[in-house]
This record gives C-alpha cells, sequence and structure tokens, in this order.
C-alpha cells in the first residue's frame, strides 16, 4: 500500500471510474460515495488548489457527478484540460474526420446487439460491461475501424475500446499539468486503475512520483497497489488527516 503520507508539496491527480467511482453498467448511473467529496474538498485546499481528476470521462460529466467545476480536471484523456485557474485547453482534432469515424463506428456497431457507443465530444468509445461475451468480436472489429482513420489511434481499457485523435493521453495530460501553476514544481501523486492510467504512471515515475495502482494487473508501471474505489477513499481520508 502506498504511504498516507504524501511527499512534500505534493501534486495529487485522480482518476474517476474504478478509482474514486464504482464501475456501474450505466456510467450516468455512478454517484459518489457520502463523505468523498468532503475528504476531496479538504485535499483540494491542503493542496493549494494541486489536485486534478483526469477521466476519460469528458469534463462536463465530470462535474455532472462531482459538481466542483473549481477543481482543474482533464477531461477525454486530457483532448480537453480545465487549467485551475478555471481555463480550458482543447486539442485541435480533424472534425471531418471524427465524423465519419462517428458514423463508421455506429454501422459497425449495429452488427452486435448489446455493444453501446458513446460519443463524446472529440472521440468515440465501444463499451461492452453489460455483454462481456462481445469482447472477442470487439478485439477483431475495432483494430480494423481505427486502420481507416489515420488521424485516430485505439485505447483499450476495462470493458471499453476508445477511438481518440492521436498525440494525447493521460500521461502527456498530467505532463501539461505539471508545467503550470499551482503544480509546477511539485511531486506528482496519481491513482488509477484502467491500461489508459499506464502511461500517467510512466509520467509520474520518471518524475520521482508515486503512482498507484487501483486493483490488480500484471504488468503495470504502478509502483503501489490499491484493491478498490472503497480502500483509495480510506486511503485519501488517512492522507487529509496526515495535511490537514
Amino acid at each position: 500500500q502506498p504511504p498516507t503520507t504524501l511527499p512534500a508539496h505534493a501534486a495529487l491527480f485522480l482518476d474517476a471510474d474504478g478509482t474514486l467511482l464504482p464501475f456501474a453498467d450505466d456510467p450516468e448511473a455512478v454517484r459518489v460515495a457520502d463523505g468523498l467529496l468532503a475528504t476531496l474538498d479538504a485535499l483540494h485546499e491542503a493542496l493549494g488548489g494541486a489536485m486534478a481528476l483526469v477521466s476519460g470521462r469528458p469534463i462536463e460529466g465530470l462535474d455532472r457527478i462531482f459538481g466542483r467545476p473549481t477543481w482543474a480536471a482533464a477531461g477525454q484523456h486530457g483532448l480537453e484540460r480545465r487549467r485551475a485557474d478555471g481555463s480550458l485547453a482543447i486539442m485541435p482534432v480533424d472534425k471531418a474526420e471524427l465524423a465519419s469515424l462517428r458514423e463508421a463506428v455506429h454501422a459497425a456497431a449495429r452488427d452486435l446487439p448489446g455493444l453501446r457507443v458513446e460519443d463524446k465530444s472529440w472521440s468515440v468509445a465501444l463499451h461492452w460491461r453489460e455483454r462481456p461475451a462481445l469482447g472477442a468480436a470487439v478485439e477483431t472489429l475495432a483494430p480494423a475501424l481505427a486502420a481507416r482513420f489515420p488521424g485516430f489511434e485505439l485505447q483499450p481499457g476495462n470493458h471499453v475500446c476508445e477511438f481518440k485523435p492521436r498525440g494525447m493521453d493521460k500521461g502527456v495530460a498530467v505532463a501539461k499539468f505539471l508545467d503550470e501553476s499551482p503544480f509546477q514544481g511539485r511531486t506528482p501523486v496519481y491513482l488509477g486503475d484502467d491500461l489508459t492510467d499506464e502511461h500517467a504512471f510512466v509520467v509520474v515515475n520518471a518524475r520521482g512520483g508515486m503512482s498507484v495502482l487501483v486493483g490488480a494487473r500484471s504488468p503495470s508501471h504502478g509502483a503501489f497497489t490499491l484493491s478498490s474505489p472503497a480502500d483509495v477513499h480510506a486511503w485519501l481520508d488517512k492522507v487529509k488527516t496526515a495535511l490537514t
């Protein structure tokens, strides 16, 4: 388990689904556990605002769940970032190619009943948590689709694969935050559960930070582990106590 005393002058980065939030068949049905918001508010204040959510969800979706539009956040794996001062940075995307990709993904999904398509602002995701048996079919379908759209790349995840613009991932997002106030000069601490979080673990480890894998996966660049979102909540509460 990770130590509950953070490095001096730490910056905290937190994935949402599978880390702060439990997984659900309907991602929109997820609710924040009692007490978690109070803990996160206290950490945000204790760290001088150097805390950010880093998620595959759009920022709008994070705000709907957490109700904290003053927090820094990276949505859609960093395609959109809200800095600590509230300003937005959005990666340019070829909208015509994105529209063609959306059409192709929806057409392919119609042949696999139960496969859910999620249209995000700048990417498209396929979900099969409700129908795990579709995983093998998606693993064949998705790379073939991605090959038709050179401006996009495939990002696999936990019962999800996402077609996202090339050149952005959670590691890039964390690195960009670390170049900005109030994160600049701080030691990064990152908690995440998914394959998408491995990019961030690499960046954090290279900067002498603390990388925490939630759940079990081997191999992983996560240096520490916590077993579940409930364990994350308990750990964050102890960190809050140590900081405040």
